[in-house]
């Protein structure tokens, strides 16, 4: 019983340890995985701590737990409208761009290890997918806002990927251990069986555990444990299948997410503590594991491998993977930055550990090291990265604050909160105006809070900066709403201009009112068909395009991903824009 309560103790305090340090590591612009596998490892072997663990299975046990956990909670924030952005060239991304990284990260590997190519190939299998863990945590937590198409592509690459990362690992294990009995027919069959029952599996689970969660009446906390479950018992049951349960579990939680009603709200705020407890779980078991002075002596080989992994093979299989589809080059570039390795390598890399592949603890330490390599060179410079390149845009005006009323099982309104600020069209008025707009006819004026204080509203009331102000809402209209109450943003109006203009209007007739000289061939476009020649079926807030010497840029898409408003901009002479 001693050791027990010793044990819990233990794994108490690293866990309270590693969440306290998030707030260093937002400050120090860490990624807070980093944190968390800092925290096991300092507290490991070789660390001050002195823990000795070295169960390869209890962490493999562990990781595919924590994933499948992670997974099912990106796939429940994970909207249907990025699978319209970028469900073609992420597909392409989780199938070539493993390949093609594998197979040129293996070519060197093989001469730079001087390994029979077969392990060569196996340790590139095993660092060749982007992390979801990684992606999700460190894009949601960039402080910077990615335009859609670059988002969108690369969350859905490391939700989808996994399952071929997988079977080129398993497929070079059985080549190492079992040569003459597994060959290239083994090999499709194995992606199929895979691809195929993940997501015949993942889509009907999905499906079953959405009409649950609307027909039956739970306590509040237990819709999400009944996600939690049933997600984790689609895992378990695919892979005993044969399939992939990673991708299952994934496209189940994007069914259910998107399938709304008035549980959705519970899963997602209880799932979201849980993907963060898996997360940290995790990567501390992760950094028991490792002995830090094994992964010195590995260290040159371990640069030496990342950097060719970050700076060759990413971004050339991301270029050809890429090029097929309306992608600048400066988001190309974001891309093949953003291939962050993590949790996944690591647990792969634990299998041929427990197969006893030959050299295979080389692999293990390799692999961590890129890991670390990864988080600590692309982790910590995807905000500056992403503004050098240009593929943010100006925060748009959000509600303060968000509670959801359900009013029957599928119906809702939103009670929002928004923040006066000084120079907005809510200054100085009255909070019943706001909703005279016929944009907002069906929002209600519920509350006015000053210096703490809730003020009895009358007909002489004037909101003042500061005040907030709290008003029921129709679900999609809080964000439109909260423009009211923003003043100038400086930002915001340099980014799209001083000017708004409808996508209907043709660019002969926007030419001529500015005396420009607009090309023949484009003349009687409407403006929304020039986007979506340039930049494919669905164009997304900050793309932009020129017309003599007008910048265009689409600021607003509606419910369906149309344009809605475009953003003008003449540029000023010898501005570079």
């Amino acid at each position: 019983m001693q050791q027990m309560n010793i044990l819990f103790l233990v794994m108490a305090a690293l866990l309270f340890v590693s969440v306290v340090a998030t707030r260093m590591s937002a400050r120090m612009g860490m990624p807070l995985l980093l944190v968390f596998l800092g925290v096991g490892m300092l507290a490991g072997e070789d660390g001050i701590g002195g823990i000795r663990f070295d169960s390869y299975a209890g962490a493999a046990m562990v990781g595919q737990l924590a994933l499948a956990i992670i997974l099912l909670d990106g796939g429940l924030r994970t909207r249907v409208e990025t699978f319209r952005i970028a469900a073609k060239p992420a597909a392409v991304l989780a199938s070539w761009g493993v390949v093609g990284s594998v197979i040129l990260l293996g070519l060197f590997a093989t001469f730079y290890l001087d390994v029979d190519w077969k392990l060569g190939f196996l340790m590139a299998a095993i660092v060749g997918s982007t992390d979801a863990a990684a992606v999700f945590s460190l894009l949601r937590n960039s402080g910077v806002r990615l335009n859609s198409r670059v988002s969108a592509t690369l969350e859905l690459e490391s939700g989808l990927n996994d399952p071929m990362a997988i079977l080129l690992v398993s497929a070079f294990i059985s080549l190492i251990l079992q040569p003459e009995q597994f060959g290239l027919s083994d090999m499709l069959l194995l992606l199929v069986k895979q691809l195929g029952l993940g997501v015949l599996l993942g889509w009907a689970a999905g499906k079953l555990l959405a009409v649950l969660l609307s027909r039956i009446r739970l306590a509040e906390g237990l819709y999400s444990l009944m996600i939690a479950s049933g997600g984790l018992m689609l895992f378990a049951l695919t892979n005993i299948a044969g399939g992939s349960g990673f991708l299952a579990v994934y496209l189940a939680g994007v069914l259910i997410g998107n399938a709304r009603n008035n549980a959705t709200e519970h899963v997602l705020n209880v799932m979201d503590g849980l993907a963060w407890l898996a997360q940290a779980a995790l990567f501390l078991v992760l950094g028991l594991l490792v002995a830090p002075s094994r992964l010195l002596e590995q260290g040159m080989h371990a640069l030496v491998i990342a950097a060719v992994l970050i700076f060759i093979a990413r971004p050339l299989v991301v270029w050809s993977s890429l090029k097929w589809f309306h992608y600048s080059r400066r988001e190309i570039a974001y891309i093949s930055w953003v291939g962050l390795r993590g949790a996944v390598p690591i647990t792969l890399a634990i299998m041929p550990l427990m197969m006893g592949v030959p050299n295979s603890l080389l692999l293990f330490d390799v692999a961590f090291a890129v890991v670390i390599l990864s988080l600590l060179i692309q982790g910590t410079t995807i905000p500056a990265v992403a503004r050098w390149l240009k593929v943010v845009i100006p925060a748009a005006p959000e509600p303060l604050a968000t509670r959801e009323i359900w009013l029957g099982k599928t119906l809702s309104v939103l009670m929002q909160s928004f923040r006066v600020q000084g120079g907005s069209d809510a200054e100085n008025s009255h909070p019943y105006v706001m909703t005279r707009d016929s944009r907002f006819a069906d929002g209600r004026f519920f509350s006015l809070v000053r210096n703490g204080q809730t003020v009895p509203v009358g007909m002489n009331t004037r909101m003042q900066a500061d005040d907030v102000v709290w008003y029921v809402l129709p679900e999609d209209k809080g964000e439109e709403f909260a423009g009211q109450f923003e003043g100038m943003n400086a930002d915001e109006q340099n980014f799209y201009g001083e000017f708004v203009v409808r996508p209907d209007v043709k660019v002969g007739e926007l030419a001529h009112a500015y005396g420009l000289a607009a090309d023949p061939e484009e003349a009687d476009l409407q403006l929304m068909t020039l986007f979506r020649r340039r930049f494919g079926d669905v164009p997304v807030a900050g793309d932009r395009i020129h017309v003599g010497g007008i910048q265009i840029t689409v600021k607003e898409l509606d419910e369906r991903s149309y344009i809605k408003w475009l953003g003008l901009k003449i540029p000023r002479p010898g501005r570079q824009e």
